[in-house]
């Protein structure tokens, strides 16, 4: 079993637990722990903080420069989040978005398009989105929450006719969108290799891990740092005693 924290790693009481607590406790709870040191560039820190202030400030070329020689990727949005550009304006943002580095696309489908029945527009758009996106990822949202069960068969089978990798539930801006009900759903109407994307609504472990049993291959939360410290005392199953240490 092995446990990764990053060298400036807190948790607990008043966020006095820290990655020396934890090598102390390794041998005792039988675990490796593997302390990440900081990584710099150009002699700043690199931060989940400051990528998120550059991703927010569009600045995508900038924020991709910190995650070189390094696993994590940059993907971008593109018609956030309701859809309804046109193509054209789709395609462009997209366009922009690789050229600054980013290798993977969230698209939202035009919605209002295909609640009206009008979905040849919709295929096309994917298709041409598909084909501009020069081997990159493309995930297309279908916002799951505006759907009724056979729209969301539907609206997946087309999103997987039309070459997109991945089917995503949801922007997070129409409710909650992925519940296992739906990913259920989306998985019985797309091929094996298909992706799933969970994302809207999700705060847990336990819901990670039902959407994980229900067929999802990626999931999308903005409660990241607490869903992987459920999963840290769940796999290790221990929680540390703060107080005996600290006070």
């Amino acid at each position: 079993e092995y446990l990764f924290v990053g060298y400036d790693f807190h948790f607990g009481n008043n966020r006095m637990g820290n990655a020396e607590f934890l090598i102390n406790k390794a041998n005792e709870y039988n675990y490796k722990l593997n302390v990440v040191s900081p990584v710099k560039l150009n002699e700043e820190t690199i931060s989940s903080s400051k990528i998120r202030s550059l991703l927010l400030s569009s600045k995508i070329e900038e924020a991709n420069n910190f995650f070189k020689d390094n696993h994590l990727k940059v993907c971008s949005v593109v018609g956030f989040p309701l859809g309804a550009s046109t193509t054209s304006t789709k395609l462009k943002e997209m366009e922009s978005c690789i050229q600054d580095g980013a290798v993977e696309i969230d698209m939202v489908m035009n919605i209002g398009y295909f609640k009206d029945g009008n979905l040849d527009y919709v295929a096309n758009e994917i298709v041409q989105m598909v084909n501009s996106a020069s081997g990159n990822i493309l995930k297309v949202i279908i916002e799951t929450n505006l759907l009724n069960e056979d729209e969301i068969i539907q609206a997946s089978k087309l999103v997987v006719d039309s070459g997109a990798q991945f089917v995503k539930t949801s922007t997070g801006f129409c409710g909650r969108g992925a519940t296992p009900d739906r990913v259920q759903l989306i998985r019985s109407a797309v091929r094996p290799e298909t992706g799933i994307k969970a994302s809207g609504g999700i705060k847990t472990l336990e819901q990670v891990e039902a959407l994980i049993d229900a067929g999802a291959n990626r999931i999308g939360t903005s409660s990241g740092v607490i869903i992987m410290k459920e999963f840290s005392q769940k796999r290790f199953k221990f929680v540390p005693n703060l107080n005996d240490k600290f006070e």
